[in-house]
């Protein structure tokens, strides 16, 4: 069977619809938009460029570049070429990037000239991509159902980013959202808050809009809250994508009340927790509901509320027709819990939605799953209505606007800064429903490191999501009788 990612957002758009929006991308300068026709042209000139450089089927393309149109190129025609596109944030530092580079073993990144490049890799910049989006167009890749398309980095509890790696079948595997979360519709038009390299945005806001055949709408200005809404209203956006933390951006802007939401059908919620007290004022603010999914990197949404699933306050809703959800015990084993018993959310193998697997980190791999189920960090009980009920997670990941941040990878970056002896961070509430990372650190005997100095290093070493948000001195850890680190006491 012949199967692959691009051509399935694309080709059949091209061919029913040509002449149809496909994208939008607003900013400060100006509006860029392609019709399906044009967009598929474009993925295969550049998926024809990418051919040109030499690399084996399956060779890692890293994309390192801002919300732009050649991100977006970039990502499908990786895909439509064969190879496997691995997008990174913009807000990385260069060590980040190296990380991804090396431990990929990427073939090429692909970097716009605004960013500075990582080391030991061939890096195409603006003029050379432009030169290999000239080509005659190819056709798709003969890619397989279980052939790599992209890869994702995304935080473990070990300090360093793990790979995850999804098969071209993932675009089958979204399906299930289509209707159940999405509610997407030929003629809608979809604006997404997100970056393009999260899988939020490149799944919510990108694939599966294409994959109904709708409008995809996206913004590279600069960062403003009210954008929001007079986006809403100068494209006729129908459905709205973010996290909580815009939502409550949007609900803080003066002219809020004002503004105009006739087209919005409905809002969608992922990322983090959408808070009920949240969800009531936006809905009671606009008379548009707000529907929250619940995911994750290694399978993207897969429970959630819609429109044929009612929201219910404190629930991210419940798992999507044709997924196979269990609540395993917390102490091990494979049998699933019946319902009212809390325990680790898993994922049957057998849903095209999940990962082909950690790259190269076979241990991770194994500790994920137990037997034929995958089980994600998420502690739940299913009601006896299905609902999903969460108590949080059972390991230390923090949560930093829908971005999950390790720890580890945070404080070994802070413990490395002249003049601190020990830190730790944890997740921290600084007023009704915000959360941010907050740092303790332990002075070095006679150092006299400050705030500002932290801040400046971290800075240099970390993406700006990881970043602590607040920092405490103290004279020292608490720690468990093995020696770690209790979080709880902090």
């Amino acid at each position: 069977m012949i199967l692959n990612l691009s051509a399935c957002c694309l080709r059949e758009n091209a061919a029913r619809r040509p002449h149809k929006t496909a994208l939008i991308l607003a900013g400060a300068d100006g509006t860029q938009t392609l019709t399906y026709g044009e967009l598929d042209l474009a993925v295969r000139r550049l998926a024809a460029g990418f051919s040109t450089l030499g690399l084996p089927r399956g060779a890692r393309i890293v994309i390192r570049r801002g919300n732009d149109l050649y991100y977006v190129l970039s990502f499908f025609a990786a895909i439509a070429a064969g190879y496997v596109a691995l997008p990174s944030s913009a807000q990385l530092t260069v060590d980040e990037v190296g990380h991804l580079v090396a431990d990929s073993q990427a073939d090429i990144l692909i970097c716009s000239e605004t960013l500075q490049a990582a080391g030991g890799v061939r890096v195409i910049g603006d003029a050379e991509l432009l030169r290999l989006a000239q080509h005659p167009p190819c056709d798709y890749a003969d890619t397989e159902p279980e052939d790599p398309a992209y890869l994702i980095y995304t935080s473990g509890t070990a300090s360093k980013p793990k790979g995850v790696m999804h098969a071209q079948r993932v675009v089958l595997g979204r399906e299930p959202m289509l209707d159940a979360w999405e509610g997407f519709f030929e003629d809608d038009i979809v604006l997404h808050a997100g970056a393009i390299n999260w899988t939020y945005t490149l799944g919510v806001g990108l694939m599966d809009p294409f994959r109904r055949g709708a409008t995809s709408v996206l913004y590279n200005g600069p960062a403003d809250p009210s954008v929001w809404p007079r986006l809403i209203a100068r494209f006729g956006a129908t459905v709205f994508a973010a996290v909580p933390g815009v939502y409550r951006q949007m609900l803080r802007q003066d002219d809020f009340a004002r503004q105009n939401f006739a087209t919005l059908r409905h809002g969608l919620v992922a990322g983090e927790a959408l808070p009920p007290a949240l969800a009531k004022t936006f809905s009671e603010k606009t008379g548009k509901p707000l529907y929250e999914a619940l995911g994750m990197s290694e399978i993207s949404t897969y429970i959630s509320t819609g429109p044929s699933v009612p929201y219910r306050p404190g629930s991210p809703g419940k798992p999507q027709p044709g997924r196979r959800v269990a609540i395993l015990p917390l102490e091990g084993g494979d049998t699933p819990l019946p319902a009212g018993e809390s325990g680790l959310i898993a994922v049957h193998r057998s849903d095209p939605g999940l990962m082909l697997g950690y790259w190269r980190n076979p241990e991770a791999e194994a500790e994920a799953f137990r037997g034929e189920w995958f089980v994600g960090g998420d502690v739940a009980h299913l009601d006896a209505e299905n609902y999903v009920w969460l108590h949080g997670r059972a390991d230390d990941l923090m949560n930093a606007g829908g971005f999950r941040v390790s720890p580890a990878e945070v404080e070994a970056v802070l413990c490395a800064a002249r003049g601190v002896a020990d830190a730790a961070v944890a997740e921290r509430e600084v007023r009704a429903d915000v959360r941010v990372i907050c740092a303790f650190v332990v002075r070095a005997p006679g150092a006299t490191v400050d705030e500002a100095a932290l801040k400046s290093h971290c800075a240099q070493k970390l993406a700006g999501y990881k970043q602590p948000k607040k920092y405490v001195f103290l004279d020292a850890l608490p720690r468990t009788r093995n020696g770690k680190i209790a979080r709880r006491l902090l």
